[in-house]
């Protein structure tokens, strides 16, 4: 499992973010490009050895486009140096919830999972009343040690209970979030050794899994908003 090449490719455009630069390089951009959807692919297989509710998916539509909407951002740059990948069990789109992957060199790379997305306001609401209604699963799945060791649950949050929700109740502080979710950050280092980045991305994924079961459960018939 070569991620060499990956690294590389993306150090150059973060140097060269510009257009005339990615298309003069669009060789080295297809083999870079080759080699993340051969990990993500492999991550598939691996991950779908204890959730096989991915297996289903194939890596070049799970990935996301390098181009950046730059319409309503101060950073004009076209492109995002970061190849990123949602595994989940309808694809990418983020609800049902999985298993993310970003790559990005200068030690920015992260392992995610669970709700990012904080705009679906009835997939908030689904999981606000289903840990105010399973606190104690919650509890055990934050509490288990090896989840302890290696996550701790970000998202944006309310500053106060929403209203219709218990004040006292033993995780009302994470009634107040809008979106959780799990950051686990890689060192380029790692990375270098794609094997190895494999079988640690494949463990952490797998510690990860009962929270992400957890949210999905709670947005069981949840439907994505159509466009």
């Amino acid at each position: 499992m070569n991620t060499k090449q990956i690294l590389s490719y993306l150090a150059d455009l973060s140097e060269n973010n510009n257009r005339e630069w990615y298309h003069a390089h669009k060789t080295e951009f297809k083999e870079a490009n080759a080699q993340f959807e051969a990990l993500v692919q492999e991550l598939i297989l691996n991950i779908g050895r204890y959730d096989s509710s991915i297996l289903h998916n194939e890596a070049k539509n799970l990935t996301f486009k390098l181009v950046r909407d730059t319409r309503f951002s101060h950073d004009k740059s076209p492109y995002n140096p970061a190849f990123r990948a949602h595994i989940g069990p309808e694809g990418k789109l983020p609800v049902p919830v999985g298993y993310y992957l970003m790559i990005k060199p200068g030690n920015q790379s992260f392992l995610g999972g669970g709700l990012f997305a904080d705009m679906f306001k009835d997939a908030t609401a689904r999981i606000r009343d289903y840990i105010a209604t399973n606190g104690q699963e919650w509890e055990e799945i934050l509490k288990a040690p090896d989840f302890r060791k290696y996550f701790t649950v970000g998202g944006t949050a309310l500053k106060n209970v929403p209203a219709g929700y218990d004040k006292e109740h033993p995780q009302a502080e994470y009634l107040k979030f809008k979106s959780w979710y799990l950051e686990y950050p890689i060192p380029d280092k790692l990375l270098l050794d794609g094997g190895e980045f494999l079988a640690e991305a494949v463990r952490l994924f797998q510690i990860m899994k009962p929270f992400n079961d957890f949210l999905n459960r709670a947005l069981s018939g949840f439907q994505m908003p159509s466009r």
